[in-house]
């Protein structure tokens, strides 16, 4: 008989976001004569930089002749592709890598779950809490976890709680943990990790071979020169770190997929007997035999998006996402919540009023405003009493959320 990975039935029924577009579907079902504005998914509403467009035309006829046609590509990337990468991203933060540390991919979810692949299934996993559920739920499916708790964190993770009191900056987990788990900046807090916290983590990974996953899906966001955008800007971040970098948001890239992993040539882990193995090398095995790289169209707009003209051009619309987050946190502020994040990362991170329930409140701005947001208990336990606001909206649905916001507080 076929049988299934008993593991899947431990996650709930539905993904967070699924859930929130359930209650969302049928809120509008109930009251179709609602203008329901998002606040909650980190989907871009803004379109694509004029020059992606124009390198993504030019590649499609590139299609449509003989001469220039493109079949497969390299299953790791064209190589204009990663050259740009390590050009625009890296060299200017003092960062030196080689072109086959650098692995092209459909998206940064996808990466963070399939690397797990190359790990043994008795790793021990450790996660910031609030965390992106992608990160728990993927190893929850490979078994890497014990049974759900009634708070919703699972037996066998180390969970290290993020809160105001330590800035929402986890401290170094008490017991070992082989596989750590960092966001920066931070989905769904906002917080920012300055220079020495990404020192202790990487001195505390050498000391413990363990390995960090670094998802740096929003290190665009970051305005602040002394905050880090790579963790290998850290001294020895190349023996213990992976990096996940996307252009979903950076270039508006979250309908047309791609992104990269960076898998430092340096980087290791180690046999049951102690003895290392290099994980690069095991990246590309497993990407050159499950993976088929990215369209070739899709990596000349995304090469495009790293040029000078592309790169200026994806810069205003970060700044206008940024001008939409920075207008949330002070009206918000203004109306007497604690607001936290919407500085250097799109979300805002912010307190529901009165002890409510995230949830509570999550229904609470969806009746009164009709506005979604996303209740932070949904990225772990110590997401309760919060809600994430995306700042991804359009400038004229910001606009419509503020009127709302102002009229429900008069």
């Amino acid at each position: 008989m076929a049988t299934i990975n008993e593991h899947f039935l431990k996650l709930p029924a539905n993904y967070l976001f699924s859930e929130i577009r359930k209650r969302v579907r049928d809120f509008r079902t109930n009251h179709p004569e609602a203008h329901i504005i998002s606040l909650g998914i980190g989907d871009v509403t803004q379109p694509l930089a004029p020059a992606v467009v124009a390198a993504m035309k030019r590649a499609v006829e590139e299609m449509s002749k003989q001469e220039t046609f493109h079949g497969y590509g390299p299953w790791e990337g064209y190589n204009f592709l990663r050259e740009a990468i390590i050009k625009r991203d890296f060299n200017p933060r003092g960062v030196e890598l080689d072109l086959d540390e650098v692995f092209i991919s459909d998206g940064s979810k996808c990466d963070l779950a399939n690397l797990q692949e190359v790990f043994g299934p008795d790793n021990v996993v450790a996660v910031a809490d609030p965390v992106f559920p992608v990160y728990v739920d993927t190893n929850v499916m490979a078994g890497r976890t014990g049974e759900r708790r009634e708070n919703g964190q699972y037996e066998g993770i180390i969970y290290m709680p993020c809160t105001p009191g330590n800035d929402f900056t986890p401290e170094l987990p008490g017991t070992h943990a082989d596989l750590v788990y960092l966001c920066y900046p931070n989905n769904p807090t906002g917080a920012v990790a300055t220079k020495e916290a990404l020192e202790t983590w990487i001195n505390h990974a050498r000391e413990h071979r363990s390995i960090i996953l670094f998802d740096a899906a929003y290190a665009a966001y970051i305005a602040d020169p002394a905050i880090p955008q790579s963790i290998y800007e850290i001294e020895g971040a190349k023996e213990v770190a992976v990096e996940f970098r996307s252009f979903s948001k950076s270039a508006g890239f979250t309908g047309i997929r791609c992104a990269y992993t960076v898998v430092p040539k340096d980087l290791q882990a180690y046999h049951g007997d102690g003895s290392p193995v290099a994980v690069n090398p095991l990246w590309f095995r497993r990407q050159s035999t499950k993976f088929n790289s990215v369209s070739y169209i899709t990596q000349r707009g995304a090469a495009a998006a790293l040029g000078n003209e592309g790169w200026k051009q994806c810069q205003q619309t970060i700044a206008t996402y940024m001008r939409s987050a920075d207008r949330l946190c002070k009206a918000f502020t203004n109306l007497g919540y604690t607001v936290y994040g919407g500085t250097d990362a799109p979300y805002i991170w912010m307190e529901t009023p009165d002890g409510q329930s995230s949830w509570d409140f999550f229904h609470w701005l969806l009746d009164k405003a009709h506005v979604v947001c996303t209740p932070g208990s949904g990225f772990g336990a110590a997401g309760e009493g919060f809600v994430r606001l995306s700042a991804f909206a359009t400038p004229a649905n910001v606009d419509g959320v503020l009127e709302r916001i102002e009229e429900l507080a008069r």
